[in-house]
């Protein structure tokens, strides 16, 4: 599925309709380079999911949990990590396989330890059409999702 977006409250709306589709043990794994909108998916998300908090890029902190949703958020941001074991040493698993849906920023970073089962979404800049303009696809990968794609329309 691909999406045209002109507009960051376009993007929120995805990113929000996409939050409302997510069950707990979802992973959803963003991409693309910086500035392209991966946080503002990840605030629809949360969003979509009913979370009431403040939603930052926990760049620094690697995860960010939200739990005043439907089910919880774990928000990852792992451009700043260097291997995957640092990730897996946080207890990685213990979010991507919990009670949560999972958000990872950058997970191309982390390919090596990404479960089967995602959505990803690719979000590109679209220059030739406005600065505003971004291409976002999204992949559904196991039978977790299937029909998943549809169901965003």
């Amino acid at each position: 599925m691909e999406y045209i977006i002109d507009s960051v409250e376009k993007t929120l709306s995805l990113g929000e309709k996409l939050g409302q589709l997510a069950q707990a043990g979802d992973v959803f794994c963003l991409t693309g380079d910086l500035g392209t909108g991966k946080t503002h998916i990840s605030k629809g998300f949360a969003k979509g999911l009913g979370v009431n908090e403040e939603i930052t890029s926990p760049t620094f902190n690697i995860v960010n949990e939200y739990h005043s949703g439907r089910i919880p958020l774990f928000h990852f941001d792992v451009y700043r990590v260097s291997d995957s074991d640092e990730i897996m040493a946080i207890g990685f698993d213990e979010y991507v396989f919990g009670k949560g849906a999972t958000l990872i920023e950058w997970a191309n970073y982390i390919e090596d330890i990404l479960p089967e089962e995602f959505v990803h979404i690719n979000i590109k800049k679209v220059p030739e059409l406005g600065e505003n303009y971004r291409k976002i696809r999204i992949k559904a990968f196991g039978g977790r999702f299937k029909n998943f794609e549809e169901k965003i329309l």
